[in-house]
């Protein structure tokens, strides 16, 4: 469940704007939708109406990689909050989930989120691919409908005066760039290369990846965008390994980093590889990566470094009892954040603060939310609807198949 960020030891953004918030938030749970110089109101919804939540995910395609994770997650949370109910007013709800496989096709996304608003849902959660979630976001503006984008990539919640009802959880990419590049100055690396997806989380890539090791000591040596996911990536790994970099970033959603890890491999390229927060999935694991990917690096949301001995905060509690149903569900532990769950406790926590189901009510208590949920910490404002909280990333490395928190 996202719980309010009071408990960070130290002064980050997120902290700062949790202590102001703070008072909005415990109004929030006790008195429902009140605001400053207002009356509270009963619920409009009918007795018994559900919180209908519609999820455009790519369960098909090349997205299926993020967006299955994002499916389970969705379902686990959604038996969690049911158990008691969501308080809305004087009424407990229950969340109802409409699923669509959008076929990672951004028309198809689009089509689906007038679909679901005419059946009837209060809310859109979906697009783990950069193109369906801007296509999830045009269509939320045009049904005015409240939408939490799942996607890697910027753009998808800007410009903001047009995309006034959409929330981005997923990092951003400056703050996953930079942590990239103070991660390559601690190894030492000198001459960085950067293989980058093709599409809207590439282009994010490149942009954020040249901005931030301008400022230190590495050069960028050479920039190379991956073709098309399916396509083979053997000529781009070639190109990346003749500028004989010291390092190289690979910028792209699973299931291209693994692909591209075995091709530079295959091209003789033996030095470190760095991964954005997009190839944490089971996917780069595999065993067809395994070899390719093992010492690799990547910057992800910290969610990842729960310890069952010694966790202590709610939000780590939390964190920890996901991990554990999924495991018992699926029989592996999650790696791509779980941010379809933090979306549907963000969305539980909005219709109890406005007592209502009304889309425009939910959508501005949205944009009030300072919250740290099982991937990591929000800080929504009206001039800022997304992304994760730059202090919520952390360093990995995989070490026997696995990602190991990077001391």
């Amino acid at each position: 469940m996202a719980t309010a960020a009071f408990d960070s030891s130290v002064l980050t953004r997120r902290g700062v704007l949790a202590a102001a918030a703070g008072s909005l938030l415990l109004a929030g749970c006790g008195q429902q939708g009140e605001r400053p110089g207002e009356e509270s109101s009963a619920s409009s919804a009918p007795s018994g109406q559900d919180l209908v939540v519609g999820a455009s995910l790519e369960l098909t395609g090349r997205g299926a990689a993020l967006g299955i994770p994002q499916q389970r997650a969705l379902e686990i949370s959604a038996d969690a909050l049911n158990k008691a109910g969501i308080p809305v007013g004087n009424l407990r709800r229950s969340i109802r989930l409409e699923i669509r496989d959008n076929r990672s096709n951004p028309r198809e996304a689009a089509r689906q989120a007038a679909e679901l608003t005419r059946v009837g849902v209060q809310a859109l959660v979906g697009g783990t691919l950069a193109e369906t979630s801007v296509a999830l976001a045009e269509a939320a503006q045009k049904v005015k409908t409240p939408f939490l984008s799942l996607g890697l990539g910027d753009g998808v919640v800007l410009p903001l005066t047009e995309r006034t009802f959409s929330f981005q959880l997923t990092p951003d990419a400056v703050d996953v760039a930079r942590r990239l590049a103070g991660l390559v100055e601690t190894q030492r690396v000198r001459r960085v290369a950067l293989l980058a997806a093709d599409g809207l989380h590439g282009d994010s890539g490149v942009q954020a990846v040249r901005a931030a090791l301008r400022d230190g000591d590495a050069d960028l040596v050479r920039t190379v965008r991956l073709p098309e996911t399916g396509r083979s990536f053997a000529r781009a790994a070639r190109r990346i390994a003749a500028a004989d970099p010291d390092g190289v970033i690979v910028w792209g959603a699973a299931p291209d980093s693994g692909v591209a890890a075995r091709e530079l491999r295959r091209a003789d390229y033996r030095g470190p590889l760095f991964f954005d927060a997009g190839a944490v999935a089971e996917d780069t694991l595999s065993a067809a990566n395994a070899a390719a990917v093992e010492g690799a690096y990547a910057v992800h949301p910290a969610c990842l470094s729960t310890s069952t001995l010694t966790v202590t905060s709610t939000a780590g509690l939390e964190r920890r009892d996901f991990n554990y149903r999924y495991t018992q569900r699926y029989g592996t532990s999650n790696t791509f954040a779980p941010y379809a769950s933090d979306a549907l406790q963000l969305l539980a926590a909005s219709a109890r603060m406005a007592v209502s189901l009304d889309r425009g009510r939910m959508r501005a208590f949205l944009q009030t939310q300072v919250a740290e949920g099982i991937a990591g910490g929000y800080a929504f404002t009206a001039a800022r609807h997304g992304g994760m909280e730059a202090d919520s990333l952390a360093v990995y490395v995989v070490t026997q198949g696995a990602w190991r928190p990077y001391a």
